[in-house]
């Protein structure tokens, strides 16, 4: 596997072949692991737990907060983890609604993206 120790520059970008996004539920979180190292996160909460929120059960889920281990910044994982997340809310027929900045930031330079935001 061709993997730069190192490297500051962009040539130490880790590909989206080598990371996987798994949703883990029992945590409300999807996780971004490289091998068996768990490296990033990505929290969220289906709306119909959130006083205040009328959203039905799966319809709504608030994107709370994307962490990736300070060792791996600046690798572009957690734009990884969360195109992956959003990938996923699509096809679970989910609405996203982006509570973290990192995932606003990333939704404004992916606009492929914004069909699953819910509206406003």
């Amino acid at each position: 596997m061709d993997h730069t120790s190192n490297s500051s520059g962009s040539s130490g970008n880790i590909t989206a072949a080598e990371a996987r996004v798994l949703d883990n539920p029992a945590h409300e979180r999807f996780d971004l692991w490289l091998g068996d190292e768990l490296v990033g996160i990505l929290g969220y909460r289906d709306e119909d737990d959130i006083p205040g929120f009328t959203a039905k059960p799966g319809e709504v889920v608030a994107f709370m907060h994307t962490v990736v281990k300070e060792e791996f910044g600046g690798q572009g994982l957690a734009a990884i983890l969360v195109g992956e997340a959003l990938s996923s809310a699509r096809r679970r027929g989910w609405k996203v609604r982006p509570i973290c900045t990192y995932v606003q930031r990333y939704l404004a330079l992916h606009p492929e993206h914004l069909d699953v935001l819910v509206a406003e």
